[in-house]
């Protein structure tokens, strides 16, 4: 998966930047989600058939488990060229690079979440996640 050096981002979004973009990053994070769970469910199935001897059957899996990889890493650059970042494919967690007090930071959005509600430092990741009110409004 292509990923931006977080100290050097496409570009800093503001709250309300952040939040415009949510319908298309939606869009494109659900995608995300949805062909790694057929993944991790195809990743499941070829180990079974190794497993079991059908080593051909195994190899189709893989072929396909190849090409919805690509189609992940295409849909992550799909975020990438709006300027956020698939954080976690499973959970649909994404990160906007925003800046608070002259330091780099991620405004941090899940899917199923109405709107960006929490930021984190670059480190922190989700476990350190804050919320925006009285930082970014």
């Amino acid at each position: 998966m292509l990923t931006e050096d977080p100290y050097r981002p496409r570009r800093l979004f503001t709250l309300e930047e952040g939040n415009r973009t949510l319908p298309l990053v939606t869009r494109i994070i659900t995608d995300i989600v949805r062909v790694n769970g057929e993944m991790m469910e195809l990743h499941e199935q070829a180990e079974k058939l190794d497993e079991a001897g059908r080593s051909v059957k195994a190899e189709e899996a893989r072929d396909r488990l190849y090409e919805l990889a690509k189609q992940v890493e295409d849909l992550a650059g799909e975020l990438e060229e709006i300027g956020c970042v698939c954080k976690d494919p499973r959970l649909g967690l994404v990160d906007f690079p925003a800046r608070v007090d002259k330091r780099i930071v991620f405004l941090c959005w899940k899917l199923g979440e109405d709107k960006i509600r929490y930021w984190h430092e670059l480190e922190g990741g989700f476990a350190g996640r804050k919320p925006v009110r009285g930082v970014f409004t």
